[in-house]
């Protein structure tokens, strides 16, 4: 597969990327870099070779879940640099 022009803008506007015409030529060559790297990979000979869904034989281990330390609502607030009586106050992060 070759990646042209209209590839790399079709998935820049997938990814709402807005994309310089020298950024456009360099997403040229990295997509087909990466797709020689794919080819190559397909030329592998993976006959008897198991799928790999994890990559250590490991499995989680998880310990109890246990409180150790409970404070007040008022203590927790009291290290607050802002608070009202009930809540936490952060600046805000989300414009309309």
């Amino acid at each position: 597969m070759t990646i042209d022009k209209e590839t790399v803008e079709k998935v820049a506007h997938l990814a709402r990327l807005e994309l310089t015409e020298t950024e456009v030529q360099d997403a040229m060559k990295d997509m087909s870099k990466i797709l020689d790297f794919m080819a190559k990979l397909n030329e592998v000979d993976t006959t008897g070779v198991e799928p790999l869904v994890y990559m250590t034989t490991g499995a989680n281990v998880l310990r109890e879940d246990v409180v150790k330390q409970q404070i007040t609502h008022e203590e927790a607030l009291e290290n607050a640099p802002k608070h009202d009586e009930d809540y936490f106050l952060v600046a805000k992060v989300i414009e309309k």
